[in-house]
């Protein structure tokens, strides 16, 4: 596996999800949130703890996950 420093995983913060350095904001939450069109400093304003690196490796970690899966249609 790659190695995303500011990524974490604790079976007791959000159920074991991917969060930001060991915060209760899941990767998900935030890669969601610039799918819908929110900027880097409208994501910091929102969650005053996230700096753009996490938000920039937040994106990277799920471009990497869906490089590591492949899925097939059958038809």
């Amino acid at each position: 596996m790659k190695e995303f420093k500011r990524i974490t995983f604790d079976s007791n913060i959000m159920g074991g999800q991917a969060c930001i350095r060991g915060m209760r904001i899941p990767v998900s939450l935030i890669v969601n949130l610039v799918a819908n069109g929110m900027t880097t400093n409208e994501i910091i304003r929102e969650y005053p703890d996230i700096k753009p690196e996490d938000i920039k490796e937040a994106l990277q970690y799920a471009s990497w996950l869906t490089k590591e899966e492949l899925h097939f249609m059958v038809s």
